[in-house]
């Protein structure tokens, strides 16, 4: 049984929809400020942490904004339509408890359902996203007392707990709370390095990758890795990013094709130090690693990834093994970096 540090547990549960970062990046910056020599806040919230060095510039993202919610309006029954922020599949969201963050800062809450549900009819077509709407319990006047308006963010509620004795765990958010933490853990270990490392927290991936982009015309970095979450495909005839079998480099996504340079030094490192490796090649999505590598003149870029199960929805599943490999592949990396030029 793996023994489950409670920073992951905050980190899951803090809020941080895309947008709406402020908590979650005030938790990380309490954490990982004793680790590293400076933080800031860059204009548009992406935090920045540096652990200064002589060597290599090198930037590890990881995205601190996760999928959610915001209101759209409200019918004349009190019923809330929603506008879904990020890519979350509506199936997952019938059911799920959520928490409406009012214009007067209260919480409303409620549980997302449809009209057949509602009513208890047997649903015969598969409902849309706009079928879907928040049962507070409240009326319209009610609601409107409360503060409720468009543009309020809504957290979808989700407990955080374990599976398998602990190797595995749950909850909303493990997209990219689980990078997150992993920099927060390197942070912690890596105290002596020549490289000159940017731990960056990044705002907004979810909606276009937009914090990474800016956070790295900043800093310039000669080379960055994008520590995220990746879809398990453990149920797949072809299996790939399988939980519980180690982190997984991605060589391609839909939008990039990782630089070869630097994923053969995590492969080298990984076959010396006797760590499981997956690789990753797909069609879906992107990641931070794409703002990243297109920044001024390019910036050599590639992605360590967590398999997640249930990915984009509204719980997913993580292994602690692969989180802890993750930690210790970038580790094995980083105290000794590569003085090799990335091509």
């Amino acid at each position: 049984m793996i023994i489950m540090t409670e920073l992951l547990k905050r980190l899951v549960d803090a809020g941080g929809i895309s947008g709406n970062e402020a908590e979650i990046r005030a938790v990380i910056n309490k954490e990982i400020l004793k680790y590293v020599d400076e933080t800031s806040v860059d204009s548009v919230g992406n935090l920045i942490a540096h652990k200064k060095g002589k060597g290599s510039k090198v930037m590890l993202a990881a995205h601190t904004d996760e999928v959610g919610l915001m209101v759209k309006g409200t019918d004349d029954e009190g019923n809330v339509y929603f506008s879904r922020i990020g890519g979350i599949e509506p199936l997952t969201l019938i059911g799920q408890r959520v928490k409406i963050k009012s214009s007067y800062n209260h919480f409303v809450d409620g549980v997302i359902t449809t009209k057949e549900i509602s009513n208890s009819d047997f649903v015969t077509k598969l409902p849309e996203a706009s079928d879907l709407f928040i049962d507070t319990g409240h009326t319209k006047e009610e609601l409107e007392k409360k503060g409720v308006n468009p543009g309020d963010f809504i957290v979808l509620y989700q407990e955080f707990g374990y599976l398998k004795d602990g190797d595995l765990v749950y909850g909303k958010a493990l997209d990219d709370r689980v990078g997150c933490y992993i920099l927060i853990e390197l942070a912690k270990k890596l105290q002596k390095t020549e490289a000159d490392i940017y731990y960056v927290f990044t705002v907004q991936e979810e909606i276009g990758l937009y914090g990474a982009k800016i956070s790295a015309y900043k800093i310039q970095p000669n080379w960055a890795i994008a520590v995220d979450a990746t879809g398990a495909e453990d149920k797949a005839s072809i299996k790939m990013n399988v939980i519980g079998k180690g982190p997984a480099i991605t060589l391609k996504d839909s939008g990039m094709i990782t630089n070869s340079t630097i994923n053969g030094w995590l492969a080298e490192t990984a076959k010396k130090h006797k760590i499981p490796l997956q690789y990753d090649v797909n069609e879906k999505g992107s990641t931070d690693a794409l703002s990243i590598s297109f920044t001024r003149e390019g910036v050599p870029s590639t992605i360590v990834g967590i398999p997640i199960r249930n990915l984009h929805s509204t719980i997913g599943i993580a292994s602690m093994n692969d989180i802890n490999n993750a930690i210790k592949l970038l580790f094995e990396l980083l105290h000794a970096p590569p003085k090799l030029s990335v091509v």
